[in-house]
């Protein structure tokens, strides 16, 4: 398993990748759906906290596989393997989400998040087998990882004897540990990732978490060719395209989302890419709110059915502004995305859904404007 060539031309996602993708969007439907029930039986601030919490663990996973393939897929058979395992993680702990939104219980969630942090220390064990340039860089990782999942084992086992309470504040120094194990092996020896691989592999895990409105666009408009016709619903059903291509438009700029190789900006850049696709797959559970709102299966106002997108697709804004905008724009217009979402939570109460779609296309107005005329000549 030597590194790949930086530099490499014409690297793409492979069918493998896109597999690990496909089994990663299950877990991420799953915890779309949990904050969907919860935000609709009117338990927002715990349906937000579990969402976040397992919206961590998928990503976290997906993200560790992808720049570790980036660096060292060669695809031979025990990759393909170790893969295979690694996605056999994802299903047991998609199906242990349900559990965890409904009581709490972390076990099964804990069971696959581990066999797929295994997988991957067998990775890196191979790499540092094979790449002695790399080889403590490779060692660092494995150790990092390893004594991470001792932790979450620790908690699962402890976590009848701990307050709700104290279970969250576990659980945040679980996730702080987690985030320090790249940072800490990095120093080592940067790997050997391929730039243009990885925004390819980041977009296309948008693509993917942006499904998560269609799927609720295309719900409002089965329930309103239903029995029971209701012109909301085909309203509701619009504004998800228009949100959802808006938002697809903003990410798919012709600016580059990582303009250079620095270490630095490389851990802003993936990181952040958290608040991007978690809020992305909430959009989608706000829609899935607004169709039982108006349907009266849910337990909450118009209102908060309308804040239940809006405060999501703001918030997608601000992950772009973070990762991207404030990097490749200039001057006081670099801020266009943190303007448009303030706008868009200031004018929800008075123009409801129709306010927010219609300042998300004219934020991708905007922000096409200024970047053409910032680009070079």
């Amino acid at each position: 398993m030597p590194p790949r060539d930086p530099d490499e031309t014409h690297r793409a996602a492979t069918p493998l990748e896109l597999l690990f993708d496909l089994v990663s969007v299950i877990a991420i439907a799953a915890a779309a759906a949990g904050l969907h029930h919860a935000i609709a039986e009117a338990h927002v601030l715990d349906g937000l906290i579990k969402f976040a919490g397992a919206f961590f663990a998928i990503w976290w996973a997906w993200m560790n596989y992808t720049w570790f393939a980036s660096a060292y897929d060669n695809d031979d058979a025990p990759f393909r393997i170790l893969t295979m395992v690694n996605m056999a993680g994802a299903l047991a702990m998609a199906a242990g989400i349900q559990p965890f939104f409904e009581s709490l219980d972390l076990r099964l969630i804990v069971i696959g998040y581990v066999v797929m942090r295994l997988a991957m220390v067998a990775q890196w064990l191979r790499a540092a087998s094979h790449d002695p340039g790399h080889r403590r860089t490779a060692l660092a990782y494995a150790t990092g990882i390893s004594l991470a999942q001792a932790y979450w084992v620790g908690l699962m086992l402890g976590q009848p004897l701990l307050s709700e309470t104290s279970f969250y504040l576990f659980f945040g120094l679980g996730v702080i540990i987690e985030l320090s194990v790249p940072v800490l092996a990095e120093r080592q020896g940067t790997t050997t990732w391929h730039r243009h691989h990885i925004i390819e592999r980041y977009g296309l895990l948008n693509i993917i978490v942006l499904g998560e409105t269609l799927l609720a666009g295309s719900m409002a408009l089965g329930k309103a060719t239903g029995e029971h016709f209701d012109v909301a619903l085909l309203q509701l059903a619009l504004a998800s395209l228009v949100i959802l291509f808006s938002m697809w438009w903003l990410y798919f700029s012709k600016e580059d989302q990582l303009q250079e190789e620095r270490r630095a900006l490389a851990f802003t850049w993936g990181y952040g890419h958290l608040l991007i696709y978690a809020s992305g797959a909430a959009v989608g559970a706000g829609f899935g709110v607004l169709v039982d709102v108006i349907t009266h299966h849910a337990h909450i106002s118009l209102l908060a059915g309308n804040y239940a997108v809006a405060a999501p697709v703001a918030l997608y804004l601000i992950g772009l502004w973070f990762v991207r905008d404030r990097f490749v724009l200039a001057g006081p217009m670099r801020h266009v995305l943190p303007v448009f979402s303030v706008l868009i939570l200031l004018v929800t109460p008075a123009l409801a859904l129709e306010g927010v779609a219609a300042l998300t296309v004219l934020s991708v107005v905007v922000r096409s404007q200024v970047a053409c005329r910032q680009a070079p000549a």
